[in-house]
């Protein structure tokens, strides 16, 4: 008789959910990765065009050169605003993800747990069976000895 655990389907319920939620856990986690790199994008590109009209200016620069760089400049700081909401809500998105993994990982290695002590229960049971099967085995050898002197 092989060992059944009697919450096995609920283990596989929550294995299955454990692996859902690492797969969106990892979707997050590549979109927040994706938003976050295009507003270092982003901002890397507005430092390097103030770098460059500041130098430019040092150089002389006309009115219209930097009523057009400034325009460009407000812009670039609009989509960059855009961006810091879209970093802030995909790592709020990243972080519900994480915390229910970290759940569903709990849940699932408390049914773990109880299947490894189910486990163990089972073979000192049969442990504890074997011994008392040797132990009639012996009384019925000594018993059939004790009839044949």
């Amino acid at each position: 008789m092989a060992y059944q655990f009697k919450f096995d389907k609920i283990l596989h319920i929550k294995e299955k959910e454990k692996q859902d939620a690492l797969a969106d856990y990892q979707t997050a986690a590549d979109k927040f990765e994706q938003t976050a790199q295009k507003l270092y994008e982003l901002l890397k590109r507005k430092e390097d065009l103030e770098a460059f009209q500041a130098e430019e200016l040092n150089q002389g620069l006309s009115v219209q050169d930097i009523r057009h760089n400034q325009r460009f400049i407000t812009n670039l700081q609009k989509s960059i605003d855009f961006y810091q909401k879209m970093v802030i809500n995909a790592r709020n998105r990243m972080e519900f993800y994480q915390q229910k993994l970290i759940d569903s990982n709990v849940e699932a290695k408390k049914f773990t747990k109880m299947k490894e002590k189910g486990f163990l229960a089972y073979q000192q049971g049969l442990k504890f069976l074997e011994g008392k099967q040797m132990d009639d085995i012996s009384i019925q050898q000594f018993i059939g000895r004790g009839n044949q002197v």
